[in-house]
């Protein structure tokens, strides 16, 4: 039996992969795609989506949306004049309507694929060898061959020396997606995106949450100012954060009913006992099984896909994007990257600004920023203006009753160009489009103060925010 063959085959269906395939397939390249995750669609076939949908970005949405809507009907509806009485949670109810959201994106991928003609393959992919016009691969028991290889084989959960995560007392995200109840001691292992989200989600639902960081400073990567301001509204709202933690020994109990953690702080060595307990310490990508040493394809230190800036590997006609090659695991990167790939393969002029990719944690308030903080710009030496604004300034926070963050705009000192937005408030996911938008067209700040922006709107803000770099702001 021959081999099937292909123009491109893309090895792994998350955000990066997926989106690769149905790029590369628009383009008119003969396009398959290999998935092999664990997460069983309704026929027993491997889901698309990734990590993303399966068990991270989207369902952590859907559970962050209802414990939201929860914490608004137990504690802000009464000064609005809304009587409900004492809410309840029914976790497996919630649980559910998570998993159909997620049946919904995944199963929509694969209508996708078929309305682009993409071919699904089911089953982990690795490389064979090259032949005279491109690659062997094999997937699952068979062989197929394609001209050009993506890699996207995304990342997964970095777990503890010594902790063994059972997604049932002791989770990664997986489990921490799906607790059957909510648990009264709930202990978080990192304070970065995942801690911080599942926190939230089941703090609102009634859990005493405690989250023990690393590091001496909270939220590192985020503009200082705003890191403060999460810290202080975060620990208002009940996260014990702790910062500056050694883990040691983590013993679970003989029942498995909980399990306590022992650790030590500036206050010296001290142990807590929780029911459940959620480890969050970053992602590592997903070379093994890819057969990458036989064919030489070269890893990076940190057991990445060495790539370029346009995703090309070392080895010709092979690509990588996502998770699975440096810079930010994020999704919408993995997608832009993604297409790049597969227009740079068709010829055209693929592009990826990593200096404009937003970031966003979904708490409450949100958090989220593109470009340079102001400790990196003054790291590195760049005279700059900064304009900040209180949504407590805000006709519309103030009316969403969501007064709470700030937006925050930097722009060069002698241009006028800006170089970072950073903003904690409701709505601050969607509003970081806006300056997304101004960089990537290397907006001045006044650019954007001389647009009208609707009124009142949140984005307002934004407007005061370029407004007050040149000090001027018009409602503070």
């Amino acid at each position: 039996m021959s081999k099937q063959q292909f123009d491109v085959l893309v090895i792994g269906g998350g955000p990066g992969g997926y989106v690769a395939a149905i790029r590369a397939a628009q383009l008119g390249f003969k396009t398959a795609c290999a998935e092999s995750n664990p997460y069983a669609d309704p026929k027993g076939e491997p889901r698309l989506g990734g990590t993303c949908l399966n068990v991270g970005c989207i369902p952590s949405k859907a559970l962050l949306h209802t414990s939201h809507m929860f914490e608004e009907a137990s504690h802000d509806f009464a000064e609005q004049g809304i009587k409900v009485g004492t809410p309840s949670i029914d976790v497996p109810t919630m649980i559910a309507r998570k998993a159909k959201i997620v049946d919904q994106l995944t199963g929509g991928i694969k209508g996708l694929f078929k309305k682009n003609k993409v071919t699904m393959l089911s089953g982990h992919g690795s490389f064979v060898g090259q032949t005279a016009d491109g690659w062997d691969v094999k997937v699952g028991d068979e062989v197929v061959e394609a001209k050009q290889v993506i890699v996207a084989t995304g990342s997964t959960a970095r777990h503890l020396p010594g902790i063994e995560v059972d997604n049932t007392l002791i989770c990664d995200n997986i489990g921490a997606l799906d607790l059957g109840a909510v648990p009264k001691r709930l202990g978080l292992i990192g304070s970065g995106v995942i801690g911080l989200e599942m926190g939230s989600v089941w703090r609102r639902l009634g859990s005493e949450v405690t989250i023990l960081e690393a590091m001496d400073s909270f939220l590192g990567a985020a503009d200082q100012d705003v890191a403060k301001e999460a810290q202080k509204v975060f620990t208002k709202q009940g996260l014990a954060i702790k910062l500056g933690v050694k883990v040691g020994k983590v013993t679970p109990a003989k029942n498995k009913k909980s399990v306590t953690v022992e650790f030590e702080d500036k206050d010296g060595a001290q142990k807590a006992v929780f029911d459940k307990l959620i480890i969050s310490v970053g992602r590592v990508p997903n070379t093994a099984g890819l057969n990458a040493e036989a064919v030489g394809l070269k890893l990076t230190d940190r057991g990445m896909v060495d790539v370029n800036d346009h995703c090309q590997t070392n080895l010709p006609g092979v690509w990588a994007v996502g998770d699975v090659v440096r810079g930010p695991m994020l999704a919408h990167k993995a997608m832009e990257e993604a297409v790049m790939v597969a227009e740079l393969m068709a010829g055209q002029a693929g592009h990826c600004n990593f200096d404009t990719i937003p970031w966003v944690i979904y708490t409450s308030p949100e958090i989220a920023w593109v470009g340079k903080t102001e400790q990196q710009l003054k790291a590195d030496g760049v005279a700059y203006r900064a304009g900040k604004i209180p949504f407590m300034a805000n006709g519309r926070a103030l009316g969403m009753g969501a007064p709470t963050g700030f937006v925050k705009m930097l722009a060069c000192a002698e241009t006028d160009r800006i170089l970072g937005v950073h903003i904690i408030g409701a709505n601050a996911s969607e509003l970081i489009s806006e300056a997304v938008v101004a960089m990537e067209f290397h907006g001045a700040a006044e650019d954007l103060a001389r647009i009208c922006h609707a009124h009142p709107t949140m984005s307002e803000a934004v407007h005061e925010a370029a407004l007050a770099v040149d000090k001027r702001p018009l409602h503070f």
